[in-house]
């Protein structure tokens, strides 16, 4: 299908949703950024559109799931007369307005489907039991430096491995807890884990872009030389070491 086509059918399938349903929910995953998620059509009944940018914390059905719910509740509402909800099965949210330079950058599909330079947007903020490194303050500016795990949305990938490069991690990791063991499975697949890998149960385990992990701690970067195969330990805030070894591992 020509991308022309492409962009016809996605127009379509948008405007099918915002006539059945109040809204479409766009979510947008792969390359070197977090995962992001926001609507198409609610400023037609709410004058405003939401955006969970992040939150790995939660699956994909989870996400259409929140979106879907508090965008649900707002229109039940007809005004933002609360910015605190429940969603079941998820925990609770707030909601905070985003700054413009945020969606600019993100919701591209909103403004590409009105025609327009700018929309307002809330983002949805998950409570503290749900945090994980790749939730943005968006109240504040977009910067490289306040919400670096987000700074490859403008500034080019620093890295000697492809920007779609991912890694698997478990939550410990995900909620700022140092990594301790590092293993490079294949050319574009790493394996992450803050804590003793055998003692991760696969219900905390998530795969996210590699870029997410290196952007939050720097001192990751030795695992980018690592060969297939290969892989590094340490004690929380200590050097690196190879497998096997108890000397600091070359960087």
């Amino acid at each position: 299908m020509a991308d022309s086509a492409k962009r016809t059918a996605a127009l379509d399938l948008i405007r099918q949703n915002i006539v059945g349903h109040g809204h479409h929910v766009y979510l947008v995953s792969g390359g070197q950024d977090p995962r992001f998620a926001y609507t198409i059509g609610l400023r037609e009944s709410l004058g405003y559109e939401l955006i969970l940018a992040g939150s790995v914390y939660y699956m994909a059905e989870d996400v259409m799931k929140i979106v879907n719910d508090i965008a649900a509740n707002l229109k039940r509402q007809g005004l933002l007369k609360r910015r605190d909800f429940q969603v079941e099965g998820c925990g609770s949210f707030s909601l905070s307005e985003a700054h413009g330079s945020w969606t600019k950058l993100l919701m591209l599909g909103t403004l590409d489907y009105y025609q327009i330079g700018e929309v307002a947007a809330y983002q949805i903020v998950p409570d503290s039991a749900h945090w994980t490194i790749d939730v943005p303050d968006m109240i504040e500016p977009w910067s490289a430096k306040t919400a670096p795990v987000w700074q490859w949305i403008r500034e080019p990938w620093t890295y000697a491995v492809s920007p779609k490069s991912h890694a698997t991690t478990n939550l410990a990791a995900l909620r700022g807890q140092s990594v301790t063991e590092a293993t490079r499975w294949e050319e574009n697949y790493w394996e992450l884990v803050a804590g003793a890998g055998p003692d991760v149960i696969e219900e905390e385990t998530r795969v996210v872009p590699l870029g997410t992990l290196l952007a939050a701690d720097k001192s990751l970067e030795p695992i980018v030389r690592l060969s297939i195969g290969g892989g590094i330990w340490r004690e929380a805030g200590s050097d690196w070491h190879t497998w096997g070894k108890s000397e600091p591992a070359n960087e």
